[in-house]
């Protein structure tokens, strides 16, 4: 199953969901990591304890590192990136399923280049599109084998280029 798909001038590029277990494991530290400190905090305040501003520091930290796990267990549910070729500019999407981030537009250039920038083991054989040409390329994020990637340069370079 390819990792890619085109569909008029967007450009959809979906990450492998990671095993079942993991994104469970994921999704359960997230929100143990939003519901702790505050049923700890509860807790401390219902046995006749006063409220102490370190709670508050508490929720806010845990309340950051579960937004944080959150956000990765959705990526690798849900995760997709899209790009879209206009006339005047390139912009680019990172879908998490539940919100999106990391939108970014950069005005189309003469020329677009494309090309891969590998990541991680160098017998893996994997990398990641670089939608270049301009002043400020578009690094996607989602990990493919170098072939596929060539394969979508190709196709890119015939049908979204012109």
């Amino acid at each position: 199953m390819k990792q890619y798909q085109i569909e008029g001038n967007k450009l959809i590029l979906k990450v492998k969901k990671s095993p079942l277990f993991i994104r469970i494991i994921f999704f359960t530290v997230a929100i143990l990591f939003f519901i702790m400190p505050l049923a700890g905090m509860l807790m401390y305040i219902s046995l006749g304890n006063g409220f102490h501003i370190g709670f508050l520091m508490g929720v806010f930290f845990f309340g950051i590192m579960g937004f944080y796990i959150l956000r990765m267990a959705l990526w690798n549910t849900y995760g997709k990136e899209t790009i879209t070729f206009n006339k005047d500019q390139i912009k680019y999407i990172a879908d998490y399923g539940w919100f999106k981030d990391g939108s970014t537009s950069v005005k189309t250039p003469d020329s677009i280049d494309y090309s891969i920038r590998n990541i991680g083991y160098e017998d893996e054989h994997k990398g990641a599109l670089i939608i270049g040409g301009g002043e400020r390329p578009i690094f996607c994020v989602t990990k493919m084998k170098n072939e596929e990637i060539n394969e979508l340069i190709e196709v890119l370079l015939s049908d979204i280029s012109k």
